[in-house]
């Protein structure tokens, strides 16, 4: 069986697109190009030098007390990223949650998500 290459790249979520560092998430937070809102969610988007989009996220427990719902916001994002990185410009985006998310479901969730990834392809 002959080896056949996708036409679409293969979506992982590598290091290299992750912000680490605290003065990686600081050069975002403090001059931003762009702020994304949404009525739960925001991001904060600041072109970068490295050839590959990166994201970050600052989802503090004041605005979601459970770990289990800051790591199903974690995972929703990234899912996101991951399937959407390959269309990106080398950007780096932070997203934050303004208000709490107990009044949202999933699908209300991933809708703001998949709302705030469409506005940064746009540009």
């Amino acid at each position: 069986m002959p080896n056949t290459v996708s036409a679409t790249p293969t979506a992982h979520f590598t290091k290299e697109q992750r912000l680490l560092t605290p003065a990686a998430f600081r050069e975002v937070f403090d001059a931003p190009e762009r702020k994304i809102h949404q009525s739960h969610l925001m991001a904060f988007v600041r072109t970068n030098t490295h050839d590959k989009p990166r994201v970050g996220m600052a989802i503090t427990k004041r605005k979601v007390p459970t770990a289990v719902a800051r790591n199903l916001i974690k995972r929703q994002i990234r899912e996101q990223f991951r399937s959407k990185a390959f269309k990106t410009e080398s950007k780096d985006i932070v997203f934050i949650v303004k208000k709490s998310i107990k009044d949202i479901d999933k699908k209300e969730l991933k809708n703001q998500i998949s709302n705030i990834f469409k506005k940064i392809e746009i540009k």
